[in-house]
């Protein structure tokens, strides 16, 4: 079950036919007749009832039919969003190496999570490493990063959204070039977007 299901919709009391989409911080309804973006920081409450999402702001109350399982997993989600961290995949006790200038809060938050941040030279001994690079130039290295990857050891490449000096493709094929596989790819800031990659299952 995903984060967009076909609904009807009942917006102030009047039905609406579209799609329902669960996004990391809103919930959006495009309908035959409206669409809504609903914040969860606007949110007064939130319920799942009779297989509809239910959702009071103090602009009005909309209810979602999405399904009996949907509207109760949506609700969760919610009410209790994952951290960054662990939408990034960190766990606590994890060896995590970062490389290349990195964002000054994510220190604090894999210490929140209780990860063990080793020298970002000494890649080989982390199981999750993250790369920040800034232009496409930078992803020279990546042959270098890769040799350093062992078993399901991951790496993440963080770079800027919305800049042509360096683009997705372009980081793609950095990835691929090295024999690794591109399999998850996150917003990692308002900022910057995360890709990540990982040694393929028959190289392990």
């Amino acid at each position: 079950m995903g984060n967009e299901v076909k609904c009807v919709a009942r917006i102030d009391g009047k039905k609406d036919q579209g799609k329902a989409l669960l996004e990391t911080s809103e919930v959006i309804f495009r309908g035959a007749e409206c669409r809504v973006k609903i914040a969860f920081a606007e949110m007064k409450s939130v319920a799942a009832e009779d297989g509809e999402l239910r959702i009071k702001t103090t602009g009005g109350e909309f209810r979602f039919a999405v399904g009996l399982a949907a509207a109760e997993k949506w609700r969760e989600k919610i009410l209790h969003p994952k951290t960054r961290a662990e939408k990034l995949g960190v766990r606590a006790g994890m060896r995590v190496a970062v490389v290349g200038d990195r964002e000054a809060a994510l220190a604090k938050e894999l210490r929140q999570n209780k990860a063990q941040i080793v020298n970002g030279n000494a890649t080989a001994s982390a199981e999750l490493i993250f790369w920040f690079v800034d232009e496409k130039s930078g992803l020279g290295t990546a042959g270098k990063i890769a040799k350093n990857l062992e078993g399901a050891a991951g790496l993440w490449i963080v770079y800027p959204k919305g800049k042509k000096e360096i683009t997705e493709n372009d980081v793609l094929n950095a990835g691929r070039k090295t024999g690794l596989k591109d399999v998850k790819v996150v917003g990692f800031s308002p900022t910057h977007t995360a890709l990540k990659f990982m040694v393929p299952v028959a190289k392990r």
